[in-house]
C-alpha cells in the first residue's frame, strides 16, 4: 500500500514542466538507477525524472547533440560503454574527469554544451565515510585500474591517503593510470601486488568475485584484523573477499553500498545547478 501511494504521488506531480535526465547505456535494461535517482531528486524537491535510453555506441554522439537541443533535458548519465565518449563530448570537465578521461554525468553548461564529472570515486569515498572509515592518512591498496579503479584512485588521492599502491594483471593499464595520477598531483602512487599486508584499506575494483570459480583478486591470507576491505562487485552482495575479511574482523564495504552512494552523488550533481 505504501509503495502504491508513493508511486501515485510521484505520477500526480509529473507534468510537462518536469525536467528530464537521460541515462544512456548499451544495454540498458539491467540498470537500476532510474527509479533510485528519481526518488532521491524528488524527495529533495526537484521536479526531475531519470529516463533510460538504449543508445548504441555509434549513435551516442548524435544522441548527445539531440538531447542538447531539447530545452527540458537537464543532462545525461552515462553507463557502459559511454563514459569515455561522454567525457570526449563535454565542453567542460572537472579536473578528475579530465585526468581519468571519462565522465558518468553531464549537465548543461551555462556557456553552452555539456559540463561533465566522474563521481564514481567520490561516491566510493563518501560510502567509506558513512561506514566509519576515513581514508585520510591511510595506506591503500587498490586492485583494478579500469574505469571504476581509475575513478576510485583519483578520489583516494583527493581524500588524502598517505600512500596508494595499484595492482592490475594488465601492467600497461596499471602504468597508464599511474602516469595520469602523477600528472594529477597529490599522493605518490606506485605499483603494488595482490598482497594486502601493511595496508589499512584494501579495495577490489575488478569483476573478480562475481563467479564462484573466479580466482581471488587479493591474497586473502594477508588480510588482518584492523584492515578495511571494499569490493565493487554487486552480485553476490558479499563476495568471497568480503567473507574472508569479515571472518578476520575487518570492516567492509559492499558493491551495493557503493551503488547507493553513487546514486546519491548523481542526485547531488544535478541539484548543484538549481
Amino acid at each position: 500500500m505504501g509503495q502504491s501511494s508513493n508511486l501515485n504521488g510521484m505520477l500526480e506531480s509529473y507534468s510537462g514542466a518536469t525536467r528530464v535526465i537521460f541515462i544512456a547505456g548499451d544495454p540498458i535494461a539491467q540498470v537500476k538507477s532510474p527509479s533510485g535517482v528519481t526518488r532521491l531528486l524528488r524527495e529533495r524537491g526537484a521536479d526531475k525524472v531519470v529516463v533510460p535510453a538504449h543508445v548504441r555506441a555509434e549513435d551516442f554522439g548524435s544522441f548527445l547533440e539531440t538531447a542538447l537541443r531539447m530545452p527540458n533535458v537537464n543532462g545525461v548519465i552515462a553507463t557502459v560503454p559511454h563514459k569515455f565518449a561522454l567525457a570526449a563530448a563535454c565542453t567542460g570537465l572537472t579536473g578528475r574527469a579530465r585526468s581519468i578521461g571519462a565522465a558518468n554525468v553531464a549537465r548543461r553548461a551555462q556557456a553552452g554544451g555539456w559540463h561533465g564529472d566522474m563521481c564514481d570515486g567520490e561516491a566510493y569515498v563518501a560510502g567509506l565515510a558513512r561506514l566509519g572509515f576515513d581514508p585520510r592518512g591511510k595506506r591503500a591498496l587498490l586492485v583494478g585500474a579500469g574505469g571504476a579503479g581509475s575513478a576510485i584512485a583519483h578520489s583516494l588521492v583527493d581524500a588524502g591517503v598517505s600512500a596508494l599502491a595499484l595492482h592490475d594483471i594488465d601492467a600497461q593499464r596499471r602504468d597508464a593510470l599511474l602516469a595520469r595520477l602523477a600528472s594529477y598531483g597529490g599522493t605518490d602512487a606506485g605499483a603494488g601486488s595482490a598482497d594486502p599486508r601493511g595496508f589499512d584499506l584494501v579495495i577490489n575494483a575488478t569483476p573478480m568475485g562475481m563467479r564462484a570459480e573466479d580466482p581471488p583478486s587479493v591474497d586473502v591470507t594477508g588480510i588482518g584484523n584492523g584492515m578495511f576491505v571494499g569490493d565493487v562487485v554487486t552480485a553476490p552482495a558479499v563476495t568471497p573477499l568480503l567473507e574472508a575479511a569479515r571472518a578476520r574482523g575487518c570492516g567492509t564495504m559492499t558493491g551495493l553500498d557503493m551503488f547507493r552512494a553513487v546514486s546519491e552523488r548523481i542526485a547531488d550533481f544535478y541539484l548543484e545547478c538549481e
